[in-house]
């Protein structure tokens, strides 16, 4: 024995119209589509536990188990899920099912914010340097004549990197100490380079 299955798909709005939906039994096993007023139905359906489906792109529709049984094929009984693993409740045949929720696929554009150009990182890093520019002559007043020297090498070897490297590599190789420390020793003449002694008399 086979039965049929049958009922209609409505949306919350009912001036909208709803466009041609494709609904399937059993992952596809059996497939209708809507009738331009929402009713659809299946034919030649066997006996057993059936899973319907609303294919549906733009809503959401519940999904409904159907059972169906030999001795009582023109009454199923019909078991509604609004979401996978929902809590099941039991609902009439013919079926009436309604949209829960429409699906957005496009996010509405945001308008323009004058709040939103200081989450861009170059505005807030050119923001930064403008202020610095601004408050580092004041800062600098109040240094010590030392503070200001340190501050003037700082700058400048931000400015030239080459200057950075080079000073870097002579703290670590102690070059520089020893350019300093060493001091060029005056060579007497010798006696034997034809140079003169001079005694002292005493």
């Amino acid at each position: 024995p086979t039965a049929s299955i049958q009922g209609r798909l409505r949306l919350p709005d009912p001036a909208a119209s709803l466009n041609s939906t494709r609904i399937t039994l059993n992952d596809g096993s059996f497939t209708t589509y809507t009738q331009p007023n929402g009713d659809f139905i299946f034919h030649r359906v066997p006996p057993g536990v059936h899973l319907l489906d609303v294919q549906s792109r733009e809503h959401h529709f519940s999904q409904v188990k159907i059972q169906l049984l030999e001795d009582a094929m023109d009454s199923p009984k019909c078991i509604e899920y609004v979401y996978p693993g929902a809590p099941k409740q039991a609902m009439p045949h013919p079926l009436e099912l309604t949209a829960h929720a429409s699906y957005q696929y496009y996010e509405k554009r945001q308008g323009f914010s004058i709040f939103s150009i200081f989450k861009n990182p170059m505005i807030l890093m050119m923001l930064f340097t403008g202020g610095m520019l601004f408050l580092m002559p004041k800062m600098m007043e109040d240094m010590d004549p030392e503070q200001k020297e340190m501050m003037q090498k700082q700058m400048e070897f931000q400015q030239d990197p080459s200057k950075m490297l080079s000073s870097m590599l002579k703290g670590l190789t102690g070059a520089e100490d020893e350019d300093d420390s060493y001091v060029p020793m005056e060579r007497k003449p010798s006696a034997k380079a034809g140079g003169k002694t001079v005694r002292r008399r005493g």
